[in-house]
């Protein structure tokens, strides 16, 4: 421990024995001869004192006057120019008769409009009320048996579509945006003390 403090001394000693040593003062260089070339401030400040004034130039007069306008004496009622005499509208023409076409065109009945579809004619249908019927049960007894042993709707298969998808997105996006939202709350309520 002493070996330390008496190490930390001699160096301070030494520190104090260097600062004691005296520097030489730097001489400064002689000065170089001046050269023409070199733009003196004096030199231009003088050409600029001499210089002539100005030319004065004679105001013309332009018949101002520095007196100040009595505003309460002027009048703004009196007319400056005559005021124009109404402009005179010409009579209107009298309405002309409209002409009476020489014919009396026809007139149309209403009728009601037909319908896009209508139901074809005893004769003009090509299966009978027999078949028409055996097909409506066939088709009817097949959407029986398809809603029975599988009684899934649409929408039934579109959950199951979309689950996985929903599903994947929620694992990707659902941690991050908590995370993001309780930060902000976390900020909001910190600023709040």
């Amino acid at each position: 421990m002493e070996e330390i403090l008496a190490s930390i001394r001699r160096i301070i000693a030494d520190d104090q024995n260097a600062k004691a040593e005296v520097v030489e003062p730097v001489r400064a260089a002689p000065p170089l001869p001046e050269n023409d070339d070199i733009l003196d401030l004096a030199e231009v400040a003088q050409p600029v004192r001499k210089a002539p004034a100005p030319a004065t130039f004679e105001e013309p007069d332009i018949g101002f006057t520095n007196e100040t306008l009595d505003f309460d004496a002027i009048s703004f009622d009196d007319d400056l120019e005559p005021e124009p005499e109404p402009v005179r509208m010409a009579a209107p023409e009298p309405p002309r008769p409209v002409p009476q076409p020489a014919y009396e065109a026809p007139r149309t009945e209403y009728r009601e409009p037909q319908p896009a579809y209508r139901e074809p004619e005893a004769a003009e249908r090509l299966t009978s009320s027999v078949t028409d019927a055996s097909v409506g049960q066939a088709f009817h007894m097949l959407a029986n048996t398809v809603l029975s042993n599988n009684p899934r709707t649409l929408e039934d298969l579109v959950q199951d579509m979309l689950r996985p998808m929903l599903k994947g997105w929620l694992d990707e996006n659902l941690p991050p945006l908590v995370e993001r939202l309780v930060r902000a709350e976390i900020e909001r309520v910190a600023r709040g003390r």
